[in-house]
């Protein structure tokens, strides 16, 4: 155990943000150092329960008492061993993933979480500063397997399978449409939440170990499915859940309104070229967001930087509670109210309220909506009479979540088959219904955490392994119908 009463003396800490008008004049990350000593004493309100239950919380699995007491006990080089023994990727998840295992904490029960997010962070800042982190090569009985594996899509599950089968002696290659690999990671994450500094520098390690990347490439169609199947003994598909959600109102086809994918990447690919403005940018408009989630948040954050002249959120929802609700039990992880980097920066969020239409102005561009309050009705949502108002807008990002995985020329040619809500179907083995084609991630699970996605891709990688050599010494953190804590 760490410090056997650190959680009775010491207080729950996490690190400041940077004054919000000084950070929205840049990209740079949010959150100021948090210091090894305060991150110390952090580490020690472990209490390294008997049933951990933020093993659970977390579907990677991470050891997280193990790592807490190490570092309690200055030893933050093995603390980056037990990190990395779960996690291929800790600096995405502890900058992105909103931490279910800190819900699941014992401590959580009656008092402030363990903040395992933080904890988290400065182990692998720590481990990439001291060069703790250096590329691994398969070990000598498991090198040279013959075996080819193709892997499309360059995400997180994408990632983390590419270099769990890499490690284990095979050769992999990974195929990204975009122009540089990363998947969201690059071009859906803003700046603001995760510098790319940190994806580029583990796609250098990814490199070294000997994964190739072929960027600019649509599988399906600059490579046809017979080549891959030709080619590869092997195929993963971490392709995403891409289809987004669209709004089937009167107007959403009019000039200004886009779906929030659209208005991301442009943004990001902006500032990484540090020149001129995006094809779709706010700076002087009326935003409005609909959508209240994550996405939604990184518009909103995105908005602000570029000089939007208002923003405002639209949730269908009801404003969640402040504290846990009965419903929400611990472990699991509650639906409460939260404020985000982005919300502390401005604009107005608003709930129980749906779109109704949107009205054009003269020139057929988008000018204002109409929205209307809502309220439950039959496992749905209701209009109250009465409550109609316009508001006004010139620039509307649709946030709405994603329905499933692209069905384009790869996925028809392959002959996978689908399920009925659009994802890619599977058995326990992550196999699809085409032989020796696997699929991990938001493509087979549905939209989902980074978190998950990286265990799925950990998990589909021991299934290639063993589909390829008849065994696996490869982890498996969960399988394709393990759901989280609730």
């Amino acid at each position: 155990m760490a410090d056997p009463k650190g959680f009775l003396t010491t207080p729950r800490q996490t690190p400041a943000r940077r004054p919000v008008d000084v950070r929205i004049s840049d990209w740079r990350e949010v959150y100021t150092e948090f210091g090894a000593d305060r991150l110390e004493r952090q580490a020690g309100r472990c209490m390294d329960c008997g049933i951990p239950f933020c093993h659970s919380g977390c579907p990677l699995g991470n050891l997280i008492p193990e790592w807490n007491d190490l570092v309690y006990s200055g030893d933050w080089r093995a603390a980056a061993e037990r990190l990395h023994a779960t996690n291929n990727f800790p600096e995405f998840t502890g900058r992105l993933c909103p931490a279910p295992c800190e819900s699941a904490c014992v401590l959580g029960i009656n008092s402030d979480p363990v903040t395992i997010k933080q904890v988290e962070v400065e182990i692998i800042n720590r481990a990439w500063a001291e060069g703790w982190v250096p590329p691994r090569r398969p070990a000598p009985t498991a090198q040279a397997t013959g075996a080819k594996v193709a892997v499309i899509g360059s995400g997180p599950a994408g990632l983390a399978a590419a270099q769990q089968l890499t490690r284990a002696g095979h050769a992999v290659t990974v195929f990204e449409r975009a122009d540089a690999p990363g998947g969201l990671l690059r071009y859906g994450i803003p700046e603001f939440k995760m510098e790319k500094r940190h994806l580029d520098r583990r796609l250098i390690q990814m490199l070294a170990e000997g994964t190739e990347f072929r960027c600019g490439l649509e599988a399906g169609a600059d490579v046809s499915a017979a080549e891959l199947r030709d080619r590869y003994a092997a195929i993963v598909l971490a392709c995403g859940a891409t289809v987004p959600r669209g709004l089937p109102v009167p107007g959403a086809e009019l000039a200004g309104v886009h779906q929030a994918m659209e208005y991301l990447p442009l943004a990001n690919r902006a500032v990484a070229a540090a020149e001129g403005e995006p094809a779709i940018s706010a700076r002087g408009r009326d935003v409005v967001i609909i959508g209240g989630g994550d996405t939604g948040a990184d518009c909103l954050g995105t908005a602000i930087r570029q000089g939007a002249a208002s923003v405002t959120q639209l949730e269908i929802l009801p404003r969640p509670p402040d504290h846990r609700p009965a419903s929400q039990p611990w472990p699991t992880y509650p639906a409460i109210f939260r404020v985000s980097s982005a919300h502390e920066e401005g604009g107005e969020r608003v709930y129980a309220a749906s779109t109704e239409r949107f009205i054009a102005d003269e020139g057929g561009r988008v000018r204002g909506l109409v929205l209307t309050e809502v309220a439950p009705s039959g496992g749905g949502f209701a209009p109250v009479p009465g409550t109609d108002r316009e508001l006004a807008c010139n620039l509307v990002l649709l946030a709405m979540g994603f329905t499933g995985a692209e069905r384009g020329p790869l996925l028809t040619d392959l002959g996978v088959a689908f399920d009925d809500r659009g994802n890619i179907a599977r058995d326990g083995s992550f196999a699809t219904s085409a032989p020796g084609v696997f699929v991990a991630g938001d493509a087979g699970r549905g939209q989902s955490l980074i978190v998950w996605a990286i265990a799925e891709g950990r998990s589909a990688a021991a299934a290639v392994d063993d589909y390829l050599c008849g065994a696996t010494s490869l982890p498996a953190p969960i399988g394709p119908a393990t759901a989280p804590l609730r």
